[in-house]
């Protein structure tokens, strides 16, 4: 069954400054050779908010890359991910899966 796998990356690292635009660049050309196509949602930076304590607020802005693929491969992804929170310099980021229904 083919699945969306969607990531979901920051735009500014723990101290609020603006991550490197080569930084995305390096994960599109990752993922391109890799899949051979992506699509990115870059233009309009989607916020995300949690509360990791009480009466404490975070928020993220991020953008989203995301592939098909035909096989999901957990453990290729969870390494990947964790590449990539070395990389962006966070303690997470959300990398994940939806199977697809083709209509």
């Amino acid at each position: 069954m083919p699945h969306l796998v969607q990531l979901l990356l920051p735009l500014y690292d723990n101290q609020g400054q603006r991550l490197a635009s080569s930084l995305y660049a390096e994960v599109r050309a990752e993922l391109l050779d890799r899949f051979g196509g992506l699509t990115a949602y870059t233009r309009a930076p989607a916020t995300g908010v949690w509360e990791p304590d009480e009466g404490q607020t975070v928020r993220d802005d991020i953008v989203v890359y995301e592939v098909m693929v035909d096989r999901l491969d957990p453990p290729w992804w969870r390494s990947y991910r964790e590449q990539l929170e070395a990389r962006f310099k966070q303690d997470a980021l959300v990398v994940r899966a939806h199977a697809v229904e083709r209509l």
